[in-house]
């Protein structure tokens, strides 16, 4: 797994984290840290969803660059 896509995957996955505690605890971590709404938080879900898809942009690339593999 390249950086790019390792961190990608790492920034969804804090994104997927902070959705599960809002989903269960009605706790967002981002806006906890960062303020609610503030420009900083708005940078980081930003961020975590432009990373959600390249990390969709790399599973598609990669699945269609073994779709000759015989497993």
């Amino acid at each position: 797994m390249n950086f790019l896509k390792w961190l990608t995957f790492s920034l969804v996955l804090i994104g997927a984290l902070n959705w599960g505690l809002i989903g269960a605890f009605d706790f967002d971590l981002v806006s906890f840290i960062f303020g609610d709404m503030t420009s900083m938080t708005r940078i980081i879900y930003t961020i975590v969803g432009l990373s959600a898809i390249g990390y969709l942009i790399f599973q598609i690339r990669d699945n269609m660059e073994c779709s000759s593999c015989n497993y």
